[in-house]
């Protein structure tokens, strides 16, 4: 027999296992001062229409006023939203139409309500089924068209990797001449996104090499090209030294913005050589704590910034966890869960791609955590889930 606020939780090996709730909401709160030592991003996830009646294959049916409504409890934190980026499903369940009305509408809001935001840009209208894979050309049409929907809407771009440009570059010179080619004709300096195996596995060999220092010295010599037309560059290949070791290699001026969701806090605390800034699926569910751990960070304070940021590693992890770019799904179930969303319900039908035990291992940490404004409407609804799928409450 359990008590009446404990949660029965799949066990390993089978059966369940009790675990009893916090019951304190967390004490962050939105408002505070503006971010200053580190320029932070939260990329964001989109929530999807459940009363739409759609095929996994079909387009997404996106809530709009939900989706917005994160947006805007993001910028309440005073965290900038990196739009339409992977953490949104693009390429996985959201097409480029989605997106670009993905991005009109946040960079919109963000207008309206004086929020940062920066959009990703890449390549996915070529997608669709083709008697051959996409040209050099074709490749470059399609960035710039959605590099100018981007910067027509105000919003400044990210240069996302590329599943088509993997697929037709022949050598590092091909990726070369195309960013050369697209960084020519921004408007403003842009960030570049070096997106790992990972999380996208077609995009295994990316800058033209399969070894990563290979790879590297391509990517430094896009961005030695054009100083001027790179604002930072996002790194997501989830290892700690070889992101410090790059940022290192950075001309004067160039950011470097962690992707790492495995070891965020000590590059984003830095070291004498220098320090990451943040563009991060993590701080989707993180937001408010990330806000208040840069804030302390802001006073110099890295004890306490890391004293608040490492216990979320062990969340980030286990969210992230292999095949890693499945991470979504638990993020959108963190956001029902804290009541961001009235369902968790995925655009292509994702919300199955992660398994009970895995799902419920999420909500404890994030319990343990105080992610959770309402932790009883949080166990209420993780009661709804389980029993959905067998586990009786």
């Amino acid at each position: 027999m359990t008590g009446p606020r404990q949660v029965l939780l799949p066990a390993a090996g089978g059966g369940t296992r009790a675990y009893t709730p916090r019951e304190e909401p967390p004490r962050t709160t939105a408002g505070g001062p503006p971010l200053t030592s580190r320029t932070v991003f939260s990329a964001a996830h989109v929530v999807a229409d459940p009363y739409a009646d759609v095929s996994p294959d079909g387009p997404a049916a996106v809530d709009w006023d939900a989706t917005l409504a994160f947006r805007r409890h993001l910028w309440a934190h005073g965290l900038g939203v990196a739009e339409a980026m992977d953490t949104a499903q693009r390429g996985m369940g959201l097409d480029w139409a989605g997106a670009a009305e993905l991005i009109r509408r946040s960079a919109a809001e963000a207008k309206a309500t004086g929020g940062r935001i920066a959009c990703g840009v890449g390549t996915d209208q070529l997608t669709a089924p083709a008697t051959a894979p996409a040209s050099l050309p074709q490749v470059r049409g399609a960035y710039e068209e959605q590099l100018a929907l981007v910067e027509s809407a105000g919003a400044q771009p990210i240069l996302m990797a590329s599943r088509a440009l993997a697929a037709a570059a022949a050598s590092p010179d091909d990726y070369l001449e195309t960013y050369g080619h697209l960084l020519r004709q921004a408007g403003e300096p842009v960030i570049l996104h070096w997106l790992g195996p990972m999380f996208d596995p077609a995009l295994e060999g990316y800058w033209g090499s399969a070894d990563l220092d290979t790879a590297t010295d391509t990517f430094l010599e896009v961005i030695a090209a054009h100083p001027d037309k790179v604002d930072g560059i996002k790194v997501s290949l989830l290892d700690a030294d070889r992101e410090i070791a790059l940022r290192r290699r950075l001309p004067d001026g160039v950011r470097c913005y962690t992707g790492d969701d495995f070891h965020y806090p000590e590059l984003i605390a830095g070291d004498d050589h220098g320090f990451s800034h943040a563009l991060l699926g993590i701080f989707d569910p993180l937001g408010p704590l990330a806000a208040e751990a840069v804030r302390i960070l802001d006073t110099g304070d890295v004890k306490r910034f890391r004293a608040l940021l490492d216990p979320t590693v062990e969340l980030s992890r286990h969210l992230f966890q292999t095949p890693t770019r499945y991470y979504k799904t638990g993020v959108v179930l963190l956001a029902w869960l804290a009541g961001h969303q009235t369902h968790f319900t995925m655009v292509g039908g994702l919300q199955s791609a992660r398994s009970l035990p895995h799902l419920a291992r999420a909500y404890e940490l994030a319990d343990g955590l105080g992610l959770f404004p309402d932790p009883d409407l949080a166990a209420t609804r993780m009661r709804s889930l389980l029993t959905v799928h067998g586990v009786p409450q």
